[in-house]
């Protein structure tokens, strides 16, 4: 035991004692890691990029260094000093150059411009990145925040600086500290100073013209950041730079760098000259330069103008596909929906329908109140449910359906338009407390609508439709209270014929049929089990599932025990203060049960549920008894209480009887 401790503690302390130092003075015959557009200039000088645009430029010492310490995890402590110029062939900067520590010299898939050559537009900002950066950029980047043109900032796994603070350096003179303003961009050669205390947590940035030796100013950054999570154990040390539209040559003069130690001061007499822009412009006279500026502003506008151009006209181009031929309805143009809906503006959303936000919207021809779908379109899954969609609902024609009145496609963006319903989601009237509670009548009227909606898309079409999320929210309300049936986003088109069964499990929790979790196909049936949801909280003004603990957290199976118990009545909505026919309640929540079903063929048809509730037949004499499964039967259809659906176990009493809810 001794002499395993013995043996941790040698460890800590040869790994906290690690310590590596170099100095370049010159990079001329040194043996540094460089690609992309990074060379050594015969002067010795380090050039990252040269005088063209969009290019990228990385220079790295050639070997792994220990950046942690193996037993803890910390971050050792380092510094690095290094001398820096960028130099300008016109009065314009392009990005900007950045310190870095990295896991790999190698960055393929960077971009250029503010992204430094260190990361693309989705790159930027993963915490896999594990890269730590301190960016001297030379533009200001409205998107990544960026403070102005001329900065210094500290990046961690993003280009968007967590720290950072505009170019500038401290002089103390007479006790005195005042502070100056440093143009990176002035192609004078810049001092810098990168402290990093491991024990503190502690990083100094710190920054001088030439002219003023050694680092005694203040630090223009000084933050306290753990670079453990930030940094692995061995890493790479060393410089990335990127140009953009413009372009601007970024140089290295000299470098010195430490671990658990301090960096060697430069010898600022030997370091190699780089070619300066200015001198080749002296013979030019203020107009000329000037001139020469206007023209390249304005090239460079034009050429950015004919651009967007381009890329507008080729986003804007809509490609009718084949099936938009074979299925209508109207197809509208992308810049009728932006103009009906204020561009998408958020003022004008209200709410989210199957995948995808819905906007409220005015045709600007017609003036026509429109609720337009916008589909998200991450994946191709996306774009095929879409498809089934228009597939489904484009020639579908009922009063209790909420019309389809066209559709967008923009390259993959995905639009469906439909009529606005003004009174909003059924869901609402039940469970808000924004107004007075809707009547039995109007319950009744809703009900009554969302069947032959449902017995319409089951047999009264060519084809049938499975609608698979039959839900309160989905029932829509128009300005007299009529019931809308509307959200197709997971419906089912199939052939009069064919196997009305599918194979992936969709919907929502609270409405989904028992069979599914086992099966995963749906089918008509499956619907009835979700509208006999509806018909259940309709009747009760209660969820079908409640939070957990509650004797009612179920709401099929506490109907279930009342009806048993011969006290169906209780369980109606307490808003209704007893306003209801006895009759009526008592038909829609036995209807409910039995929709209700455990096993699917037991259920009725919507033709059936349609008949009994406009009373052209009456509700069947079912009693309790006969509407308990047998074990072998039900365990046909339900789940195992081992199931990962089953968030309500399946309990039986005698040996017999199970609740109705099943694996809901």
């Amino acid at each position: 035991m001794l002499l395993k401790a013995v043996l941790l503690f040698l460890a800590i302390n040869l790994s906290s004692s690690y310590d590596i130092a170099f100095n370049y003075s010159s990079f001329h015959g040194e043996n540094l890691s460089l690609n992309g557009d990074a060379e050594v200039i015969p002067s010795g000088a380090l050039q990252l990029t040269n005088n063209s645009i969009q290019v990228i430029g990385h220079a790295f010492y050639p070997k792994l260094l220990q950046f942690k310490n193996s037993s803890t995890g910390s971050a050792f402590s380092f510094s690095a000093a290094f001398v820096f110029a960028i130099t300008l062939p016109i009065v314009f900067p392009g990005a900007g150059l950045a310190f870095v520590i990295s896991p790999s010299t190698r960055f393929e898939e960077a971009n250029s411009t503010q992204y430094l050559g260190l990361f693309n537009l989705t790159g930027s900002g993963d915490p896999e990145n594990q890269v730590f950066a301190v960016e001297f950029d030379t533009v200001e980047n409205i998107d990544l925040r960026d403070i102005d043109g001329n900065h210094v900032g500290i990046d961690l796994n993003s280009v968007r600086s967590n720290v950072s603070a505009s170019a500038a350096y401290y002089l103390t003179e007479d006790h005195k500290t005042t502070k100056h303003n440093l143009s990176l961009k002035s192609e004078d050669p810049i001092q810098v100073w990168i402290e990093y205390d491991g024990m503190e947590k502690l990083l100094n940035i710190t920054l001088s013209p030439i002219e003023i030796a050694g680092r005694t100013g203040r630090p223009l950054i000084s933050s306290r950041v753990d670079l453990s999570p930030i940094l692995q154990e061995f890493m790479y040390v060393g410089f990335s730079a990127s140009t953009g539209v413009v372009a601007s040559c970024h140089y290295l003069l000299g470098w010195s760098f430490a671990i658990n130690g301090r960096a060697q001061d430069l010898d600022l007499s030997v370091l190699p000259s780089y070619p300066r822009s200015k001198s080749s412009n002296k013979g030019l006279s203020m107009v000329s330069k000037i001139g020469i500026s206007l023209s390249f502003i304005i090239f460079v506008i034009a050429a950015i103008s004919v651009i967007v151009y381009l890329v507008r006209r080729r986003t804007d181009k809509e490609i009718v596909e084949d099936w938009e031929l074979e299925y209508g309805p109207h197809r509208f143009s992308y810049k009728e929906i932006t103009m009906a809906t204020k561009a998408f503006q958020d003022e004008e959303l209200i709410g989210f329908g199957g995948f995808g936000k819905v906007y409220r919207g005015v045709m600007p021809d017609s003036g026509l109140q429109v609720a337009v779908k916008r589909v998200a379109h991450e994946s191709e899954q996306r774009v095929r449910e879409f498809l089934a969609e228009i597939s489904s609902i484009g020639n579908l024609r009922h009063r209790n359906l909420v019309p389809l009145l066209g559709w967008c496609k923009r390259k993959t963006e995905l639009i469906i338009v439909y009529e606005y319903m003004p009174r909003g989601s059924l869901d609402k009237y039940l469970f808000g407390d924004d107004g007075p509670p809707l009547s039995w009548r109007q319950r009744c009227k809703i009900l009554k609508g969302v069947a032959t909606a449902l017995l319409y898309l089951h047999e009264q079409w060519e084809q049938v439709v499975i609608h698979r999320d039959v839900k309160a929210s989905n029932v829509l309300l128009d300005t007299d209270m009529n019931a809308r049936l509307g959200d197709f986003g997971l419906a089912k088109l199939y052939e009069r014929g064919s196997n009305l069964q599918t194979t992936r499990v969709v919907g929502t929790f609270g409405y989904l049929a028992p069979e599914l979790s086992r099966t995963g196909k749906a089918t008509t049936e499956s619907d009835v089990f979700s509208y006999g949801a509806v018909l259940l909280e309709v009747a009760c003004g209660r969820r079908p599932i409640e939070r957990q603990g509650s004797p009612k957290a179920v709401l099929v199976d506490w109907v279930w025990e009342c009806f048993k118990e011969g006290r169906l009545l209780d369980v109606a909505d307490p808003r209704l203060e007893g306003c209801f026919e006895i009759e009526e309640m008592t038909m829609v929540l036995r209807l409910g049960l039995w929709c209700s079903h455990p096993v699917p063929t037991a259920r009725p048809s919507m033709r059936q549920v349609c008949q009994i509730l406009d009373g052209d037949v009456p509700f069947p004499e079912i009693s309790a008894s006969e509407m308990v499964v047998p074990e072998k039967e039900d365990n046909h259809y339900l789940p195992s209480e081992t199931s990962s659906h089953d968030h309500h176990p399946i309990s039986s009493s005698a040996g017999t009887e199970f609740r109705l809810s099943g694996g809901r």
